[in-house]
């Protein structure tokens, strides 16, 4: 008898910000499988006897490729088990969820997709930054940061990214002066605020701002690295008036 699979999004880092959903999906789950960016104190919650699988990826070290993955879900569904696919954020941003429900769905596995909040929404707040205002920014796009044409993986469309008023990368701390010379070649002015937000919502956040001119500079300067978001656009001026999170972290010390 075929198990069923949960495909769910952990959030970005905060416990706290796991969906009611995501907690139930975990105190059922007979297996867990989850991701590097996944807060391991969300795994406290987990029945008593459940196995616990890490296969979290970080560059050059893989805790367990893709298609490995794929066996482990079909497999231990088809033992009848419940299982868990853990994913940082939400597991349809950039989290290779759909590709999991695909195999899933070919090999006649059951699943459910239980939605995240993601980093490119979540960490901005925390850090006070809104990605759309009314005075600053009507459109939004969440974009991977690490393609680059030097390598041949540059896919995004610079032309049409510079034209829009709030863009969040994800994990491209290292692709930064491609990123900032990109934009610029692009049109976008280079005094468009941007700031950097290390580790958003947890108690590790730390936010740097600048411009597409000072940026790289900056990151260098405060050894910033991934986890990271990278928010460019006019909304980060706005910080300046509601920045809360870590204020709210320097009372407590």
């Amino acid at each position: 008898m075929s198990g069923f699979v949960y495909i769910v999004g952990a959030g970005p880092g905060d416990p706290k910000l796991l969906t009611i959903r995501g907690l139930e999906c975990i105190q059922q789950a007979d297996v867990i499988l989850y991701d590097r960016l996944v807060n391991v104190e969300l795994l406290t919650h987990a029945k008593a006897h459940a196995e616990l699988v890490y296969c979290g990826k970080e560059p050059g070290k893989h805790g367990m490729i893709q298609d490995e993955i794929h066996r482990v879900l079909v497999e231990q569904a088809s033992l009848g088990k419940q299982v868990l696919r853990l994913k940082g954020g939400d597991p349809f941003v950039f989290g290779r969820g759909a590709e999991e429900a695909a195999v899933l769905r070919q090999a006649g596995i059951p699943f459910e997709i239980v939605p995240g909040i993601s980093a490119g929404i979540a960490a901005p707040a925390y850090a006070g930054i809104p990605v759309t205002h009314r005075d600053h920014a009507a459109s939004f796009a969440i974009v991977p940061g690490h393609g680059r044409a030097e390598k041949g993986k540059d896919f995004l469309n610079w032309a049409a990214l510079a034209q829009i008023d709030t863009v969040s990368f994800y994990m491209s701390v290292g692709n930064i002066e491609h990123i900032t010379k990109s934009l610029i070649q692009n049109g976008k002015s280079e005094t468009t605020p941007v700031a950097v937000i290390e580790w958003g919502t947890t108690e590790n956040q730390r936010t740097i701002t600048g411009t597409l001119a000072t940026i790289a500079m900056e990151i260098k300067q405060h050894h910033i690295s991934n986890p990271s978001m990278i928010i460019v656009g006019d909304v980060v001026s706005v910080r300046e008036q509601i920045s809360w999170f870590e204020e709210k972290e320097c009372k407590k010390c």
